[in-house]
């Protein structure tokens, strides 16, 4: 193998003086036996007389072995002098700084193969080694060719006592071990942002958890008031503004649920053709003159389970930004096809699943997205928009709705040629098509909502009990309240009339709603049971998998969300 000095490894140059410092040279370039030295703490010890480093034995090995073995190395490995000029370089060196060859007339300098950041990092390291410090810590570089680019750095010092001052100045004074950490910084980078999105989504979902107990009272109170005002009436508009403001907000507070993956999904089996089929009109709508809709339908296209709400506003959020991104006009096109995928396939932070999917793309002709944005347009309220423009929830929106799904997001994009962006939902297998939410039905077909029966209420949140309470005396019910789980066992305790329903909270202090269930059911093991809760119905189903016959109700409701729901459980 040659050497990269290009010197005769055997005789002379860099392997030459390394087969001086093990003591294994040939001719008049063998060391002398002077017996072992002693060294500073942190500078590596050589006997010249072939024993090799004190504490081994390096007896029978040639320069040519030394050679290949540095040559062939697993890790980058680079030889310099006491000045941090480059001597001599591996295979994996060279890779690792991107360079052809290293030759020591080339007077290349350690630190110009770093960032100029990393450049004080690394003088520091070589003058601790250097002054025969003991080794500490490796210091992470980052290579100038590529700053993605990381390598944990092992700096030693070399010692060969036989040389003179002169020579000492030239000669390889310093071994510097690289390890590639590229890969392992980049899953460090993403566990940190995992961390990050999983805080603030579990912050987002306290929030929003808070704020629909909040806007349950304030839609069910605007309900309340609606039945004693008549359309004709001056205060009838008003009460319509709260209301419809107060489902604004809610839909809001989905968005920070769909973020944190906590809202509640009403899956049903779709096909997407026809959901993007009836979406085409609004999407018209907001596209504007300027810029043309082209919708492409794949033919045979497999079903999906999703809730088609969220799916039409992961398509709305997607067309709305690709909107902003051609102020001067341009083309969206909306295709669907099915795919498969045969083996699992790693796709920047996605794994993707073997299987059978249905795949979305939504493409813009707009002004793309920088390389550096790419990995941050997810996060939360995060946005190249101008102040006021927008609330940074779109595309996290986006994320939380497709993987609470069970699918992938996959971005490609190009400054100045645009961005698309990829859905992969999960082929469905069935053959046919489920109905609407049975709650939903219940609502649409009985008008009348009237009923009767005696109803537990079991609510901590005094405004969302008081109204949930009112709205069900008003249909007829005998409703007992309860403000907490202690306070419902004291009375089922003392209450010999049987109960046909049991509404209950989720979260509340004390006993929550899945233990109030058990113990209830302990005594009253045929009671229906109605949950309402601001979080999703996969949290609650988690919490109760033993559990049967139990109706999951999500906040905000409305009073005829409510009523609805109680009809079709006591009728049922």
């Amino acid at each position: 193998m040659a050497d990269p000095s290009g010197n005769s490894p055997a005789t002379g140059g860099l392997f030459g003086d390394l087969a001086r410092l093990f003591g294994k040279g040939g001719g008049s370039d063998a060391a002398p036996d002077t017996g072992p030295v002693t060294a500073p703490a942190g500078v590596e010890t050589f006997n010249p007389a072939g024993g090799g480093p004190v504490g081994g034995s390096l007896a029978g090995i040639g320069s040519d072995q030394l050679s290949q073995a540095f040559e062939n190395a697993p890790l980058a490995i680079v030889f310099a002098d006491r000045a941090g000029r480059v001597l001599a370089g591996n295979r994996m060196f060279c890779e690792l700084a991107g360079l052809d060859s290293v030759s020591p007339q080339a007077g290349l300098a350690l630190s110009d193969l770093v960032m100029a950041e990393d450049a004080g990092l690394l003088a520091e390291a070589t003058g601790q080694a250097l002054a025969g410090s003991p080794p500490g810590h490796p210091v992470e570089l980052r290579m100038a060719r590529d700053p993605e680019l990381v390598a944990a750095g092992f700096v030693r010092a070399l010692q060969c006592p036989d040389e003179t001052a002169e020579e000492a100045e030239s000669a390889p004074s310093l071994i510097l071990h690289l390890i590639d950490v590229s890969q392992r910084k980049k899953l460090e980078a993403q566990f940190v942002q995992s961390q990050k999105m999983q805080a603030v989504g579990q912050l987002a979902g306290g929030v929003a958890h808070d704020f629909n107990n909040l806007l349950t009272a304030m839609i069910g109170f605007c309900d309340l008031l609606l039945l004693r005002h008549s359309p004709g009436d001056q205060s009838f508009a008003d009460i319509m503004q709260i209301k419809q403001n107060a489902n604004r907000a809610a839909n809001l507070v989905r968005q920070l649920l769909a973020f944190s993956r906590q809202q509640t999904l009403r899956p049903r089996v779709l096909d997407v053709s026809e959901v993007l089929s009836e979406l085409s009109h609004l999407l018209r709508r907001l596209m504007g003159e300027n810029i043309r809709l082209d919708m492409r339908h794949g033919r045979n296209l497999d079903l999906v389970k999703a809730d088609q709400g969220q799916i039409e506003q992961v398509i709305l959020n997607l067309a709305v930004n690709a909107r902003d991104a051609m102020p001067e006009g341009g083309a969206l096109s909306i295709a669907t096809e099915t795919i498969e995928i045969i083996r699992a396939q790693q796709i920047g932070s996605e794994e993707i699943l073997p299987g059978r999917y249905v795949k979305i793309e939504v493409a813009d002709t707009g002004t793309g997205i920088p390389p550096e944005v790419v990995p941050r347009i997810f996060e939360p309220f995060f946005t190249t928009k101008a102040v006021g423009s927008g609330t940074g929830l779109g595309l996290s929106t986006v994320y939380g709705i497709v993987k609470q799904t069970g699918g992938h997001v996959l971005v490609n994009s190009e400054v100045g040629e645009g961005t698309s962006f990829s859905i992969l939902l999960p082929a469905y297998a069935a053959d046919a098509a489920q109905g609407a939410e049975p709650g939903e039905e219940a609502e649409a077909r009985n008008r009348d909502l009237t009923g009767a029966g005696t109803i537990m209420l079991v609510e901590d949140e005094d405004p969302v009990r008081l109204f949930s309470a009112r709205a069900l005396r008003n249909k007829g019910y005998k409703v007992i309240e309860a403000r907490s789980g202690e306070a419902a066992m004291e009375i089922l305790a003392a209450e010999e009339e049987p109960i046909d329903l049991l509404i209950t909270d989720v979260v509340m202090p004390g006993i929550d709603g899945p233990t109030l269930i058990r113990l209830v059911r302990e005594r009253r093991p045929h009671i229906k049971v109605l949950c309402i809760s601001g979080y999703s119905e996969d949290a609650l189903r988690q919490r109760i998998a033993e559990e049967t016959g139990i109706a999951f109700l999500s906040k905000p409701f409305s009073l005829k969300q409510l009523a609805g729901r109680v009809k079709e459980l006591l009728d049922g």
